[in-house]
Parts: structure tokens; sequence; C-alpha cells
């Protein structure tokens, strides 16, 4: 019987799920979610192997204007992600479906892969609301078009079967039980990320960056950490630390779990907050954060 792979593009614009989707069919947290705009800052690999397939996933940051060098970078790998691609799969917010929105789907409409055009976040909407949406769409281009529901499960088994009939016969190109090609550095500094993003106020999460220090397993059931969460003013860094430090205690406790999951030992993670101004468009701390 044949094998059928490929890689697949996961584009949009910010926080209409693309992490979510790419999470629930790897079934494992590859990418980390927030509700704050442009959580994902790289192009995310994740594998998804089935008995006569192999989907991978190239999940990348949110399409928008970009006002800084690091928002430069994010577009450049958003833009580099469509190329030598086996499908498209192009997500919108259908309960928050703006202009940039039909503008994406108007533009990727002249990718020349087989592409799918995504409604996700329909148990936000009813049918009222959806098929006038629906109807409104220029999908021109799209070989399908699917509502579902990313985080909650809905008409997810369709599209998994569309995207495998998008597929051509192909290699595994990676082993079963792999599900990302991210190292554990960048996962655990993304972990801490998340964690402060979700609790951090609007104004914060942007300009926070993490540089892991130092991971050292210190026996077969203890990992010791050492990572700093840089920001960009001195305000921000005591909301990050908290009032006797209970805000940084409380990121570093929800990360821990994560993390412990992730490493399958025991963590000691030791968190400091230091100020980087402005690094978002310096090239020297963009690579030292891990955005080359």
């Amino acid at each position: 019987m044949s094998f059928h792979s490929g890689f697949i593009a996961i584009v949009g614009r910010p926080n209409v799920g693309k992490s979510t989707l790419m999470n629930a069919f790897v079934g494992e947290k590859v990418a980390i979610v927030s509700d704050k705009p442009q959580t994902t800052r790289n192009r995310i690999m994740g594998v998804a192997t089935g008995a006569e397939w192999q989907m991978v996933f190239l999940d990348t940051p949110g399409l928008h204007t970009p006002r800084t060098k690091l928002g430069e970078y994010m577009m450049k790998s958003a833009n580099d992600a469509l190329d030598g691609i086996d499908a498209l799969l192009v997500m919108i917010d259908g309960s928050a479906c703006g202009p940039q929105d039909r503008q994406i789907v108007e533009r990727m409409a002249q990718i020349k892969s087989p592409k799918a055009l995504v409604i996700n976040k329909v148990d936000l909407m009813t049918p009222q609301t959806l098929a006038p949406l629906l109807a409104s769409l220029n999908i021109e281009g799209y070989d399908e078009i699917i509502p579902i529901s990313a985080r909650r499960g809905d008409s997810m088994d369709k599209l998994k079967e569309t995207l495998i009939g998008f597929l051509p016969e192909g290699p595994k190109y990676f082993p079963d039980d792999m599900i990302t090609d991210q190292p554990e550095r960048l996962l655990c500094a993304e972990i801490i990320r998340e964690k402060a993003l979700r609790n951090l106020r609007d104004e914060v999460p942007h300009g926070i960056g993490v540089e892991m220090q130092r991971i050292e397993k210190l026996s077969d059931n203890l990992t010791e950490i050492h990572a700093t969460i840089y920001c960009e003013r001195e305000s921000h860094k005591r909301i990050i630390i908290g009032k006797q430090g209970t805000m940084l205690g409380r990121i570093g406790s929800q990360a821990r779990e994560d993390i412990e999951k992730l490493l399958g030992t025991h963590v000691s993670l030791k968190l400091w907050v230091k100020i980087r101004e402005d690094w978002r468009n310096r090239n020297d701390d963009l690579r030292t954060l891990g955005y080359e």
C-alpha cells in the first residue's frame, strides 16, 4: 500500500488558533499557546504520523505589519515556510473575521499548492453568523473550505482526511516517535515565555524574551535549569517580578510543571529578570534569544 507524506504550512493572522490546531494534530504541545497576539515567533515544526501517512506541519508567526526587527524576522519566517510545501492551510477566526483576514485569504489563494481555507472557532459562532460569513468570502483558488473548532475538536477528522488527500506519495521523513524538530532548550524557553504571556498584563508580553543559561541533569530524576527573562523597561521588570517576587514565582511554578512533563524528571528552575532596552531592534540580541 502506498505511503503519503508532505509538508503543510499553516498561515493566518495572529491569534486565529494556528498553534492550537497543530498541537491537536500532533497530540502533544509542541507550540506554546496564549491569548496574546504574536505568541509564535519562529517557524515551528510538528509531525503527525499514521499507518499510511505523515503530515509535517509548519506553524508560522501570525501575519502582521512588522514594527520591529523581531517583527521583520517573524514575517520572514512565515514567508520562508511557504517554500517547497506540499499543501497550505489558511486559517481565519470565524468569530472575528476582519479586512486583514480577507486580504490574507485572497493573497494565499495565489500559492500554487493544494490548499484548504479553515474557519476556526465555530464554537463561538451560530449557524446564523457562520452562513453569511461563508457566503461573503472569496474562496476562488481553494480546494476545500472547512469550518472547525481546533480547541473543541469539531470537524477535525474531516480536516485531517482532507489534508491527507492533499499529500503526494512519498517517504516517511521522520521516525514514528518524533513530533518536533525543536531542541529541548528551545522548548523549555518557550514554556517559560508562555507562562509569562498568560500571567502578565497586555503591555508587557511583546517585549519579553527568554534566554536559557544552563540545563544540567544532576541525576536520573533531577534537572537544574537556569534561565533569564528579558524585558525592555524597568517598570516591566517590576511587574514581572511582582510584589515580593509573587509573579515571578507563579510563572516559574507553572513553567516547572510543564517542563517536568516534557523532560520526565523533577526540575529545579531558577529564573532571573533583566532589562535589555529595545532588544527587539538589535540583531545581536535577537540572535542571543534564538531569533536567527
